[in-house]
């Protein structure tokens, strides 16, 4: 494993953590602007930036038991990449802890999901401007494209809400149509309001345990533009929060894609990495922890 620098505040042994960050430097799918790659490395970078203590809710990261695994290795194909980040994440939840994986393309979220143990029942909260519910993109199964599909069949239909699509083609809305696909579009939750779309995603899914996939490109690039495939009128960055503040009491696992800072400042590595920590945050105080 490649240790190129440590998530802010990842101070615990593994042994001793209950959060561990993992990246996957991999963009090998990506269909417009490459870059994701560098994603993981970035949003450490940038977690730096923040105090340790989190004013809204009195936690300090400091106190949170957090351990930084490093980078995965790098990958001639999709398949590869699957095939490895399926064996670096199945020992994670074995172990009774909560993966939080960097990406890297969104096509390094669905071993994320397969490698949840078979057998207990799993839902998924995923995050995107685009629908990824294609079978296969330009032949290949394990594009990025074709992420939202890969989840859908390892957890059912059923257990997987996509919220912030703005973005489609015609064959995924005949797909998601004929195979029940729920989605929640961001014009949908412009009207709603953030509060009242989580609810009505949750109140679908009944699987106790949930996992996140976060595709930065949810968020409006007005917010996060340095992304792969960046798609006006979307989410905000708050949205965001309000999604995993709401998601957090029952959160076992949440990936962060398409993160691709050649395109910005830094704004979306910090934002990024805001939301992993907020994700922590919020989880552990869900948990009891003081």
């Amino acid at each position: 494993m490649e240790r190129p620098g440590l998530f802010a505040d990842a101070h615990a042994s593994y042994a001793d953590s209950r959060y561990v960050v993992l990246g996957v430097p991999f963009d090998r799918t990506t269909s417009f602007r490459p870059g994701a790659r560098f994603g993981p490395d970035s949003i450490r970078q940038h977690s730096w930036n923040f105090e340790t203590f989190d004013l809204e809710t009195g936690v300090d990261l400091a106190d949170v038991p957090i351990h930084d695994l490093g980078n995965a290795g790098e990958f001639g194909s999709a398949e590869e990449m699957v095939r490895s980040v399926r064996e670096e994440v199945a020992p994670l939840y074995a172990d009774g802890k909560i993966p939080i994986t960097l990406g890297g393309d969104h096509a390094c979220a669905p071993p994320c999901v397969e490698a949840f143990p078979a057998g207990r029942p799993l839902s998924v909260v995923y995050l995107d401007a685009h629908l990824d519910f294609r079978d296969s993109y330009l032949g290949d199964a394990r594009s990025h494209a074709c992420s939202a599909r890969r989840i859908a069949e390892r957890v059912g239909m059923e257990n997987i809400v996509v919220i912030g699509v703005r973005s489609a083609s015609k064959e995924e809305i005949e797909a998601h149509r004929k195979l029940g696909l729920t989605y929640i579009s961001a014009h949908e939750v412009s009207r709603e309001g953030i509060d009242s779309t989580v609810r009505r995603a949750l109140e679908r899914l009944r699987p106790e345990s949930i996992y996140v996939s976060l595709d930065i490109d949810v968020v409006d690039p007005a917010y996060a533009g340095g992304t792969g495939t960046p798609e006006p009128f979307g989410l905000t960055s708050r949205d965001i929060k309000q999604v995993i503040d709401t998601v957090a009491p029952r959160l076992v696992g949440l990936d962060i894609m398409e993160v691709s800072p050649p395109y910005d400042q830094g704004n979306t590595s910090a934002l990024a990495a805001r939301l992993a920590r907020e994700a922590i945050v919020r989880s552990h105080l869900a948990r009891g922890q003081p």
